[in-house]
C-alpha cells in the first residue's frame, strides 16, 4: 500500500474539529505512514488520522484496535468518496445506511456489521465533541440483531490432553508447555503470552502482571501446575535458546527473540493436533475454558472479570451461559425424570 502523508494535527482539525496538539498528529502519522490504504480526499483522510491518532494518545489502544478501526473507516470513506463526498461534516444518515447495505448484499456477517456499526458511531461521536459536526449521523441507524453465542470451551480432559502433547525431552516440547499451562492457568490472550518479560512474573508469590488492551496492568494468580512448568522451562529450556542479542523476553523463538503471536498460534494447533482433539483450537479456547471452569468451580464473577482484563461485567457474563447449558444438560441425563420409560 502507498505510504500515508504525514499531516500536522492543525491540518487534520479542519475536519477533525479543535486542536489537540501537533504532537497527536505527528504520532498517529509516524505510526502508520508505511502501511496506509489507498488515497482518499485530504478532510476524509484527516479526519480519521485524527481519531486515530486521538484513539493512540489520549486512550492507549492497542495496536490491533487501531489498526482495525482504521481499515473500517477507510472501507466507509473509500465508499462516501465514490458517492462524491469530500469531507465528514457533510455525510449525512442516508449515505452511512447505504454503505452498511451494501456490506450487508455482499454477505457480511452480522457481527462484522456490528463491529463496523460500532466504529462509525465511535467516531462521529469524537467528531461532534471536537466541533467537527453538529450533529451524530450514527444516532439513526439500526444496527442488526447479534446474538452472542456461548464460547466454545474444552472440558478438563480435553486441557489434560492438550498440556500433556508437548514432548517433556525437547526444548521446544518443555517451552510450549509452559506456555500451555500459563495461557489455561492465567487466561491469557496470544498477543499478552508473547510480550511477556522475566521481570513481569513472580513465581515466588505465584502471579504475573499482564499489559492487556490499551496497556491495561492486571495482576493475574498462576496456578501450581504453570509455575512447575515455567520453572522447568527457564531451568533447562530457556537458556538452550538464548542468543547473543536476546532481551527480557520470557519466552523465545530458535532466533533468541520473543515468540510472536502468530508463532504461539501455530504451536496451539500442532499441539491440539498432537493431542488428537478435533475441535478447532486457538488460543483463545484455553481463555474460554480457564473462565468457565472458574465459574464452574464457584469463583466469582467479578473476579474472572478482573483476571480476563474485562472493561465490563457484561463481556464475562456469556460465560454464565455456557455454565447454564452444561448445568442444564446435567439435569436431563441424570434427574429421574428425565428417563425414558
Amino acid at each position: 500500500m502507498p505510504p500515508r502523508s504525514r499531516r500536522s494535527r492543525n491540518q487534520a482539525g479542519a475536519n477533525g474539529g479543535r486542536t489537540q496538539g501537533a504532537e497527536v498528529a505527528a504520532a498517529g502519522a509516524a505510526r502508520r505512514a508505511d502501511e496506509a490504504p489507498a488515497e482518499l480526499p485530504p478532510e476524509l483522510a484527516e479526519g480519521v488520522e485524527a481519531f486515530l491518532a486521538f484513539l493512540e494518545l489520549e486512550k492507549g489502544s492497542s495496536r490491533n484496535t487501531l489498526d482495525a478501526y482504521e481499515r473500517d473507516l477507510h472501507q466507509c470513506a473509500d465508499f462516501l468518496s465514490g458517492k462524491g463526498m469530500r469531507g465528514w461534516a457533510e455525510v449525512p444518515t442516508a449515505a452511512l445506511s447505504d454503505w452498511l447495505y451494501a456490506l450487508t448484499a455482499q454477505g457480511l456477517s452480522v457481527a462484522s456489521l456490528a463491529r463496523k456499526l460500532s466504529v462509525l458511531r465511535a467516531f462521529f461521536r469524537h467528531l461532534l465533541r471536537e466541533g467537527g459536526r453538529s450533529d451524530d449521523p450514527t444516532a439513526m441507524l439500526a444496527g442488526p440483531k447479534l446474538r452472542r453465542r456461548a464460547p466454545d470451551t474444552l472440558n478438563e480432559r480435553e486441557v489434560a490432553r492438550l498440556l500433556e502433547a508437548p514432548d517433556p525431552t525437547d526444548p521446544h516440547g518443555v517451552r510450549d508447555r509452559a506456555i500451555l499451562e500459563l495461557a489455561y492457568s492465567s487466561g491469557l490472550r496470544a498477543g499478552e503470552l508473547a510480550g511477556l518479560m522475566l521481570t513481569q512474573v513472580d513465581l515466588e508469590n505465584g502471579f504475573v502482571r499482564v499489559f492487556g488492551k490499551g496497556s491495561k496492568e492486571r495482576i493475574v494468580p498462576v496456578g501450581e501446575s504453570a509455575r512447575r512448568a515455567i520453572e522447568a522451562y527457564l531451568g533447562a529450556a530457556r537458556p538452550t535458546l538464548v542468543r547473543a542479542r536476546t532481551g527480557s523476553a520470557l519466552f523465545l523463538s530458535d532466533r533468541g527473540g520473543a515468540l510472536s503471536r502468530k508463532t504461539i498460534w501455530a504451536l496451539v494447533r500442532r499441539h491440539a493436533a498432537r493431542a488428537g482433539l478435533e475441535k478447532p483450537v486457538k488460543t483463545h479456547l484455553l481463555r474460554h475454558s480457564f473462565a468457565t471452569h472458574l465459574l464452574s468451580g464457584g469463583a466469582d464473577l467479578r473476579a474472572i472479570q478482573e483476571m480476563l482484563g474485562h472493561a465490563s461485567i457484561t463481556t464475562t457474563q456469556i460465560y454464565t451461559a455456557v455454565e447454564t447449558r452444561r448445568v442444564l444438560a446435567e439435569h436431563e441425563k441424570f434427574h429421574p425424570r428425565n428417563r425414558r420409560r
